[in-house]
């Protein structure tokens, strides 16, 4: 990752959790950053820390993902700013916890958006640069939800599964041109998400929990190292790959039973 030094990064959803380490992992590298999100006052305290301890260049632009227009305005923003972005840190995301019909039709919409017309959006953006350059690394979060479908949370997990096989099929086609691309996929992290998707009830203990910090390096290593995919934490690991021997449908009828509402028939 030392390769990355003095070159420009953008991250999304960089205010908290994967997002805010995934940050302070590439400044301490020393790579400058523009960092987007919807919490403007979080974004300008991290981008002054970062920039003031790892003597790097940050740059803030507030922008909310769940507006279609989001990421023509980033991408305006760096191009205004003569930003060559060179690496492009996918992060942003967020989950929805309940049965389908229960969740506002908004909220499952925006989840689509952001989750996945913005990570589309936004890597059709800045990849035709990379491959001008015949360089460039992208890093898409997934999640170990992508591996399978996960009832309450189904929206969430075909979001992230499609998050997933997009970045395995631009790996593929990007490798030509010399530009990485890995999609992350963390199980359950210390960070907002269950808080967020409302499922403070369903978040293990901290103790069975990856810090934020072990995931983002475990992503950048893995888009360093050129892998299409990782699964962060060896038990996360064994867990996706043993479900695929077993039927799907009993593999959804379990996670269907770990995750029903209290309330739910």
């Amino acid at each position: 990752m030392r390769s990355w030094q003095g070159k420009w990064a953008l991250v999304t959803g960089a205010s908290a959790g994967i997002g805010k380490a995934l940050a302070e992992e590439l400044a301490t590298g020393g790579t400058n950053l523009v960092l987007t999100a919807r919490r403007g006052e979080r974004l300008e305290e991290l981008s002054r820390e970062l920039a003031a301890t790892h003597k790097i260049r940050a740059e803030v632009f507030v922008a909310d993902l769940a507006d279609p227009g989001g990421p023509e305005k980033i991408f305006a923003f760096t191009q205004d700013k003569g930003i060559a972005v060179e690496i492009l840190i996918n992060n942003a995301g967020f989950g929805a916890y309940g049965e389908f019909t229960t969740v506002e039709t908004q909220r499952l919409l925006d989840m689509v958006q952001v989750n996945c017309s913005a990570v589309v959006h936004l890597t059709r953006l800045y990849l035709p640069e990379m491959v001008k350059r015949r360089s460039g690394h992208v890093l898409i979060v997934a999640s170990t939800a992508s591996f399978q479908a996960v009832p309450y949370i189904s929206t969430y997990a075909a979001t992230k599964a499609f998050d997933l096989l997009f970045a395995e099929g631009l790996a593929e086609e990007m490798k030509p041109y010399g530009i990485r691309v890995c999609a992350l996929c963390p199980g359950s992290t210390e960070s907002e998400f269950h808080e967020v998707a409302g499922q403070t009830h369903l978040a293990p203990s901290r103790k069975n929990r990856e810090t934020s910090e072990k995931v983002a390096k475990t992503g950048l290593r893995a888009l360093a190292a050129g892998k299409s995919y990782v699964i962060s934490g060896t038990g996360n690991y064994l867990g996706a790959q043993t479900q695929r021997l077993v039927p799907r449908r009993l593999v959804t009828r379990v996670a269907a039973k770990m995750f029903r509402p209290r309330k739910a028939v």
